[in-house]
């Protein structure tokens, strides 16, 4: 299972570059395909969506099948496959449609990792490994930026996916070979995902999980990049690069900070609240320079990644033979978020012109909706019901 969790861990390495690349491929993607920052907010939520539609699926396919064949095939022809779209690209809807391949091939790899880490290992830990595995994983992240700058300009955009495309089908058939299924929970037991939702506790946490990833992920997924670009001049490859590094940290961070103090719901909700002050900041039009705004980035993406406590959070909720149902419940709303308001502010951009007086007042009006969004999940989630297994 060691040498299953390592694959596991590098096919979440690639799940996190592909959520965040399209940042850095503005430019070049614009240039070759005539794709415009909106139609690439579209792109990438319907990376997020189509991740987002998979959780259910992969859910009851985790308690069925074990991680192992679910993992590697939808991977394989998800990941892979849509890579490979993605190199032929030759409009921006191939885009759309590669970005939904990806999403669903990477649907699984995270919620497989948090199945083990619920079934195999003792519950206390379950925060912390999360946390380990998306901080690791979100080195990833760090490829989307300047890496990724890098190997396009030296290679081209194409053969880069291609590249990326072959290491996809190299991880999923490693992952088919080596990865080893839990045992079955004993006795006749039986549920669904409505069970699920027969579970009060989980109907405060919810709310949160689908608006606390919102403005890290979307601001590094897209925003950030056209967003120090068009105002500042400055390099999108770096300050993605800073608050790829911030989410890092903040990741590592969260993890064992629910047996330090005793409490997961509390450092959630300061955390979070953290979170909203800076991208209020930002929307605000706080940041009077490149540096001061990727301070600003980078210290929402620190505060924006509590998943592994949020997960940890719910799952204590969750009884074990439902687990795999759980996890990917709870991914649903994070994820599916992200999706929805990517695509919402996609359109927010489209339909707002910058003056000439301050050209960032569409990327401000989004971050004040983020802001918005943030701050209503953490007041729902105040009162929720805290939990330590």
């Amino acid at each position: 299972m060691n040498l299953g969790l390592f694959l596991l861990c590098l096919a979440y390495i690639l799940s996190q570059f592909y959520r965040a690349f399209l940042a850095v491929l503005t430019d070049v993607l614009g240039a070759d395909l005539g794709a415009t920052p909106d139609m690439l907010a579209t792109a990438s939520g319907l990376w997020f969506l189509s991740f987002a539609a998979m959780q259910i699926p992969v859910g009851w396919a985790l308690d069925t099948h074990g991680p192992r064949r679910t993992t590697a095939l939808l991977l394989l022809l998800g990941g892979a496959g849509g890579a490979a779209v993605f190199a032929m690209a030759t409009t921006p809807q191939h885009i759309n449609i590669a970005m939904l391949l990806i999403g669903i091939g990477c649907a699984p790899v995270l919620m497989a990792s948090f199945f083990v880490f619920a079934r195999m290992y003792p519950a206390k830990m379950f925060a912390t490994l999360g946390a380990i595995m998306i901080g690791v994983g979100s080195l990833g992240n760090l490829a989307g930026s300047v890496p990724l700058t890098w190997a396009v300009d030296v290679f081209g955009w194409r053969e880069t996916l291609w590249v990326l495309a072959g290491v996809t089908v190299l991880i999923a058939v490693g992952l088919w070979i080596v990865i080893k299924d839990p045992p079955a929970v004993g006795g006749d037991l039986k549920g669904s995902v409505l069970d699920l939702f027969k579970i009060r506790a989980l109907w405060f946490i919810f709310p949160l999980m689908l608006v606390y990833y919102a403005p890290a992920g979307a601001m590094r997924g897209l925003w950030i990049g056209p967003y120090v670009t068009d105002v500042f001049g400055g390099n999108a490859g770096i300050a993605s690069l800073w608050m790829g590094c911030a989410m890092i940290v903040g990741t590592f961070a969260y993890g064992p900070l629910d047996r330090i103090f005793g409490t997961r719901k509390w450092v959630a909700l300061v955390g979070n609240a953290m979170a909203c002050l800076f991208v209020l900041l930002l929307g605000l039009g706080i940041a009077q320079g490149y540096w001061s705004a990727v301070a600003l980035f980078a210290a929402a993406g620190f505060f924006g990644v509590s998943f592994p406590l949020l997960m940890a959070h719910g799952r204590a909720f969750v009884p074990a033979h439902l687990a795999g149902r759980g996890v990917t419940l709870m991914n649903l709303f994070g994820i599916g978020g992200v999706g929805i308001w990517q695509v919402i502010s996609g359109r927010m951009h489209a339909s707002l012109s910058p003056t000439a007086a301050n050209v960032a007042d569409p990327y401000q009006t989004i971050f004040l909706f983020f802001a918005a969004m943030l701050a209503i999940g953490i007041l729902i989630y105040a009162f929720s019901e805290d939990r330590i297994d």
